[in-house]
C-alpha cells in the first residue's frame, strides 16, 4: 500500500492567499454584518444549485437530528439539548474509552505534548456513562456555542475556567462535582478514571432550566457523494506524533472504521470498533497562549493551544472513500464551521447523513496521508 501526502503546504499558502484576496474583496464589495458584529463575507456571484436529495442548512424535519441529517424513531431525544463531554486520549490505558462511538460528533485536536483529546457531542444517543472525562481546552470555549450544547468536564486550568464561568453558556457547563453527574472508577488510577453520566447532566440541566430544545442550523448533507471529488481515499493516516489515527473505508457498509496506534479503536460500553460516515480534517492556526500554563514538570512548561477555528481556512473532506479539498467557514460566535467548495460560499461541500469526526490540524501539519485504493 503506498500512502500519498495530502497537500499540507500547498493548502496552507491557499489559506493565506484566499484570505488575502478575500479581504480584498471584502473591502472593495463592502461587508455583510453577523449577529455578532463580526464581519462576514457574502456570496460572490452565482449560488450553486443544492443537490436535489439536500437535508439543511435549515428548516431541519422536527424528526431530523441536525448533527446529522438523519431521522430518529424515537425523536424525543431531540427535545433537549446536545451534550458535549471533554474526553481524554492519553495516556494509552484510557483506550477503549466509554461511549465515543455513541457520539454524533466528534472532535479531535492537539493538547500538549503531541497528544490528543475529545470533545464528543452527544444528541441521538444516551450512553450509561461516558469517560474517562477530562480537563477543558481552549477550544471547548467555542464548541458549546457553536453547537448550542451542554458541556461537561473534569476541570479546567484557571484562566480557562474564568472564561467558561463568563461565558454566554456558563450555566450550561458543569464540572466535575462528584455524584451522581460523575464518578470515580476505584479500579483505575487517577486522574484516569472520571466518567460521567449524561443522563444524569440533562437531568440537571432541566433542574437549572437550561435544557430547552435549540434551534440548531448550519449543516447540510446529501446522501448521495457529490460530483467533483478531488480523490479517492479508502485510507486516511493522521500521525499527531504522540498518536496515530488511522480510518479505513468499508465500502460496504459505507463508512469509515477507525484504528488507533495500529490497533481497531473500540468503544468499551459495547467493544464495537468506532466508526464515522464522514472524516472532516480542519486545518487551522494554533497559537500558543503563554498566558495559560496547562502543565508544568521538571521547570518545563506546557502552554495551552488556542485553535483558531473562526473566519474562513482549509478543509479536507472524506466521504464515501473520495477526498473533497475545500474551504471552511465561521463568521460569528454564533455560527458552527460550515464547508464549502470555495472561498465565497457558493459551492457547498455536502457531509453524508451520519455521524463526522472533526481531525483538527495545524495548518503546517505534514502528518496526513491517504492512500487512494480500497482497503482490505
Amino acid at each position: 500500500m503506498t500512502l500519498q501526502h495530502i497537500r499540507p503546504y500547498s493548502l496552507a499558502l491557499a489559506f493565506v492567499v484566499v484570505t488575502t484576496l478575500s479581504s480584498a474583496l471584502l473591502m472593495i464589495s463592502g461587508f455583510a454584518q453577523s449577529q455578532s458584529g463580526v464581519a462576514s463575507p457574502t456570496p460572490n456571484g452565482p449560488t450553486a444549485t443544492p443537490l436535489p436529495d439536500t437535508i439543511g442548512p435549515v428548516d431541519f424535519p422536527s424528526d431530523t437530528n441536525p448533527l446529522t441529517g438523519q431521522a430518529l424513531e424515537d425523536p424525543t431525544a431531540l427535545a433537549r439539548r446536545p451534550l458535549a463531554i471533554k474526553v481524554s486520549n492519553s495516556p494509552a490505558i484510557v483506550r477503549p474509552q466509554a461511549g465515543l462511538s455513541l457520539a454524533d460528533l466528534v472532535y479531535e485536536h492537539y493538547v500538549e505534548g503531541n497528544l490528543t483529546r475529545f470533545t464528543a457531542v452527544f444528541y441521538t444517543h444516551t450512553p450509561e456513562y461516558v469517560g474517562s472525562v477530562r480537563s477543558a481546552r481552549l477550544i471547548d470555549l467555542q464548541i458549546p456555542i457553536m453547537y448550542q450544547t451542554l458541556f461537561a468536564y473534569s476541570g479546567a486550568s484557571g484562566p480557562i475556567r474564568v472564561r467558561i464561568s463568563e461565558s454566554v453558556f456558563q450555566q450550561r457547563a458543569f464540572e466535575n462535582s462528584g455524584a451522581p453527574l460523575f464518578y470515580r472508577d476505584p479500579n483505575i488510577e487517577v486522574p484516569n478514571n472520571l466518567f460521567v453520566v449524561p443522563s444524569e447532566v440533562w437531568n440537571r440541566a432541566e433542574e437549572r432550566g437550561v435544557n430547552e430544545r435549540p434551534e440548531i442550523e448550519g449543516l447540510v448533507f446529501s446522501p448521495t457523494a457529490p460530483p467533483g471529488a478531488d480523490s479517492s481515499a479508502s485510507v486516511i493516516a493522521l500521525d499527531y506524533g504522540g498518536v496515530e489515527t488511522r480510518w479505513r473505508y468499508d465500502i460496504g457498509a459505507g463508512i469509515y472504521r477507525r484504528w488507533v496506534n495500529g490497533e481497531p479503536h473500540r468503544d468499551a460500553l459495547n467493544d464495537q470498533q468506532i466508526t464515522a460516515t464522514n472524516v472532516v480534517v480542519i486545518w487551522t492556526h494554533h497559537q500558543p497562549d503563554y498566558m495559560i500554563v496547562e502543565n508544568e514538570w521538571q521547570g518545563h512548561k506546557s502552554y495551552s493551544l488556542e485553535l483558531q477555528i473562526w473566519s474562513l481556512g482549509p478543509v479536507t473532506l472524506f466521504r464515501d472513500g473520495q477526498r473533497y479539498e475545500g474551504f471552511w467557514h465561521r463568521w460569528s460566535d454564533e455560527d458552527m464551521l460550515t464547508f464549502w467548495a470555495d472561498d465565497t460560499l457558493n459551492e457547498r461541500l455536502y457531509l453524508k447523513p451520519g455521524i463526522t469526526w472533526f481531525q483538527v490540524v495545524p495548518l503546517d501539519f505534514t502528518g496526513l496521508v491517504a492512500d487512494p485504493e480500497i482497503a482490505d
